[in-house]
């Protein structure tokens, strides 16, 4: 890299670098940057302050499918077992997870607890 630098009162003031040299530059600065942010990342994945969600639980959650039911699923519970872990009944789940019904904020915990996964991952 050549640079030509500009002198004011007779110290460097500027360097003026070809703009292929800036872009790379900006990009070892950007790439820096995402190291940092992924290596932070990890860092808070260790130490249990982060949740991964499946990209497939995603992908069906997205298109409209029911959070519960795909916990579930992933979990490799039956409705009744999930029911029966959380405290409610099949029905009662099976309504939720059709969309039916709400839930209350206690059920939709117990469901979280009993599908270990945070609250706001089953709510909207």
């Amino acid at each position: 890299m050549k640079a030509q630098i500009i002198e004011k009162n007779g110290r460097p003031e500027f360097a003026v670098i070809t703009y292929a040299d800036y872009r790379h530059f900006l990009e070892l600065l950007e790439d820096e940057a995402d190291a940092h942010t992924i290596a932070e990342f990890h860092e808070a994945y260790a130490a249990g302050c982060e949740f991964l969600v499946p990209d497939d639980i995603m992908r069906r959650e997205l298109a409209g499918e029911s959070s519960i039911k795909l916990w579930r699923e992933h979990r490799g519970l039956t409705q009744q077992e999930l029911a029966k872990r959380a405290g409610i009944s099949k029905p009662y789940l099976s309504q939720i997870e059709t969309g039916k019904r709400q839930g209350t904020v206690e059920t939709l915990s117990a469901l979280a607890r009993s599908l270990d996964v945070p609250l706001d991952v089953l709510t909207d």
